[in-house]
């Protein structure tokens, strides 16, 4: 059975406490300066008044300062952390490299209280010199659906100010990203707040020794599917998700930059935490000594699902190639990108590399025209279409051209970069606002690989499976590898009770049930993880020694892996 809500208890020292009068009963009586950082999405007007009620309630005087109320004026605050570079690329802009000390002028140094709190809240409130530290977290999603709405306050620094997505993905989240990071090691305490009516607040030492135990165990994250105007609804039917949206889209498995893990005893207690701040925390045992010295705390695989079952095939694509990935977006790494179909058939297509006879410059004109004019173009007659047999693994190196089409279920198996998509065609599809979706095609036919065409495409990029070891009941396939890529795909093929025997050394490892009832992972430290049907696990590089064991009474089952090269 697929979980919607995979959890992990507290370790033993930790405290986890739910709702208002409990998380206030954490704080002393004073006289203290009670510092609240975390993200614009927070409601940090509601967290200002229950706290304040739950400790005058107490007799405990309570002074507040609003960090956002000495930020810079937004001009300056624009010119700080704004590169005129981008001012003419209305879809990208370079991520952003500032510290949030930009977003103001001059801090604020309020005398510490006589009595009771003073309590400093809002982004950049760490900066403040305080006695505790507590970090206000709603998940991501939630900023995302505060910018779609439209939401005043919404884009970090600028609280007065209608929001804007690209503020918001290239230059608010790296900024808090950062530092909330580096806040990680000495936080007293996480407060969930994506319930605000119902926090769940954890101790800082507790939520590190958690991490600390989760870093040497199989770890899932919290899913969940988002809707888009290609969406299908084959995980709406199949696994539960959304059921009141358009659609399901992009699903959410293993998206570093956006996961979260869930630590709690039950859904009425527990808090969902950044899995960044496990890499942030273990990354020497979560990435293992290689990755962590190639990419830092940055977990450089992601896994998630497109569901187009039901919906429509994905604009047609390339991603920026290394070199300009690093210098024009300011990644370290680009987005190449793996398709392993989990459902798809013959009548149903994936799109990939050049045709042979492909006159770039016409295919250029082409996109123009729809640009442009709104004329349609064939896609198939500039890029190679491919039936969508399930099981098969497509290799999408950086600046191919590529899309699914209709009808099918990727799970898209990639490096973690994921913001850069530079999409040459869309159908002439319009957005959720009713304007066609825009086209930054400059930037793809900047990327576009021209020699990855006709038959090498098929020759180096849909590989056979080949086995790299086997045993009683089971064997384990390479079916991707490209020595342009840095990491690799392969394929665990299992009888129903059959064992197989893994072991990481000392490189993670991810898993995705393809097909059959699942598995179960042992490892050699006495840990055991049930894995369903289109689950993702994360097997951190300190597990080691481990064993997927497929379930009995069912039919084959069959285990996609990921993992560094």
């Amino acid at each position: 059975m697929y979980r919607l809500d995979p959890r992990y208890a507290p370790a033993p020292q930790a405290a986890l406490h739910t709702g208002w009068q409990a998380v206030a009963s954490q704080l002393p009586d004073g006289p203290a300066v009670l510092a609240v950082e975390g993200p614009p999405s927070v409601d940090w007007t509601l967290l200002a008044d229950r706290l304040t009620h739950e400790l005058t309630g107490r007799g405990i005087p309570v002074t507040l300062l609003d960090i956002r109320s000495h930020y810079a004026n937004p001009a300056l605050v624009r010119s700080r952390t704004e590169r005129l570079a981008d001012a003419d690329d209305p879809y990208f802009r370079k991520l952003a490299d500032n510290s949030l000390d930009d977003l103001f002028e001059t801090l604020p140094a309020p005398s510490p209280p006589q009595a009771g709190l003073l309590l400093v809240l809002g982004p950049g409130a760490a900066l403040v010199e305080h006695d505790l530290l507590w970090y206000a977290d709603a998940p991501k999603r939630y900023a995302e659906a505060a910018v779609g709405a439209g939401e005043v306050g919404a884009n970090l620094g600028l609280p007065d100010e209608k929001p804007d997505f690209r503020r918001l993905f290239y230059i608010d989240w790296p900024m808090l990203d950062r530092h909330r990071d580096a806040l990680a090691h000495r936080l007293d305490a996480w407060l969930d707040l994506q319930h605000p009516d119902h926090p769940a607040w954890i101790d800082g030492a507790g939520l590190r020794a958690t991490f600390t135990a989760l870093a040497h165990q199989p770890v899932r994250t919290r899913p969940y599917f988002n809707s888009t105007p290609w969406g299908g609804h084959w995980a709406q039917r199949e696994l539960g998700f959304n059921p009141d949206s358009p659609n399901t889209a992009l699903g959410y498995e293993l998206i570093a930059p956006e996961a979260g893990v869930l630590i709690g005893t039950g859904p009425e207690a527990q808090a969902e935490v950044p899995f960044q701040l496990l890499c942030v925390l273990e990354p020497l045992s979560v990435l293992g000594a290689e990755a962590h010295a190639r990419f830092g705390t940055s977990f450089p695989i992601r896994f998630d699902y497109l569901d187009t079952v039901g919906g429509g095939s994905l604009s047609v694509h390339c991603h920026p190639k290394e070199s300009y990935m690093r210098e024009r977006f300011g990644w370290d790494y680009t987005q190449h990108e793996t398709y392993y179909l989990t459902r798809g058939g013959t009548d149903t297509k994936v799109f990939l590399g050049l045709r042979e006879d492909a006159d770039v410059d016409v295919f250029r004109k082409e996109v123009e025209r729809a640009v442009t004019d709104g004329v349609p173009l064939d896609a198939e007659d500039h890029v190679l279409a491919f039936p969508a047999e399930q099981g098969r693994l497509f290799m999408i190196p950086a600046g191919t051209p590529h899309a699914s089409g209709a009808g099918n279920l990727v799970l898209e198996i990639s490096a973690t970069p994921y913001l850069y998509s530079l999409r040459f065609y869309d159908w002439l599809r319009p957005g959720t606002d009713g304007n066609p979706r825009p086209l930054p095609y400059e930037h793809g036919f900047a990327n576009l690989e021209t020699g990855r065409r006709g038959e090498a495409v098929a020759r180096d990029l849909i590989q056979e499976p080949h086995t790299l070891r086997e045993g009683t009941g089971w064997r384990e396939e390479v079916i991707g590898a490209l020595a342009e890529m840095f990491y690799e795909v392969r394929r665990f093929v299992l009888d129903a009770g059959a064992e197989a025997a893994d072991d990481t050394q000392g490189r993670f490892h991810i898993l995705n049930v393809v097909e059959g009832e699942g598995v179960t992972v042992h490892t050699a430290a006495g840990d055991r993880h049930e894995l369903a049907y289109a689950e993702t696990l994360t097997v951190p590089a300190a597990v080691g020694a481990y064993t997927l064991r497929a379930a009995a009474g069912g039919g084959p089952v069959r285990v996609v892996k990921a993992l560094v090269r």
